[in-house]
């Protein structure tokens, strides 16, 4: 990934992170890592625990950003979820995965779309 690819994926999760605590929500942790791989955000919405893939591009791209995420991701996000609920000592009662999608249509102009109960889990 290029240099400027990061510096947008960096300024977008930060964006998605204001853009969430805005809106109430307590965020827990930001690009938590472990050895399988990241999770860029990890809130607390009552007693829920909202997980958000955050998506940015630039504005044109088809479909948004959050169509990028394809079953393989899903399922890589919902692994690493319980990897982060087993070394936490908050049990939430629900879990939610949720996308947010951060379009630059001009380097002053941003679109942050937020799409709920982006996908369910699969159990197993």
């Amino acid at each position: 990934m290029s240099f400027a690819r990061q510096k947008l994926g960096r300024i977008g999760e930060r964006k998605a992170r204001r853009y969430l605590c805005r809106r109430g929500l307590r965020v827990l942790e930001q690009n938590w890592r472990c050895a399988g791989g990241e999770l860029d955000l990890l809130a607390r919405e009552g007693d829920t625990l909202v997980v958000v893939e955050v998506r940015t591009s630039r504005a044109g791209f088809a479909g948004g950003p959050s169509y990028t995420i394809g079953p393989e991701k899903r399922w890589r996000i919902e692994r690493l979820t319980r990897r982060w609920l087993l070394r936490s000592t908050w049990r939430p009662s629900a879990v939610r995965f949720d996308v947010i999608s951060v379009e630059r249509s001009a380097w002053w102009r941003w679109r942050i779309r937020w799409l709920q109960s982006a996908f369910e889990t699969r159990e197993g």
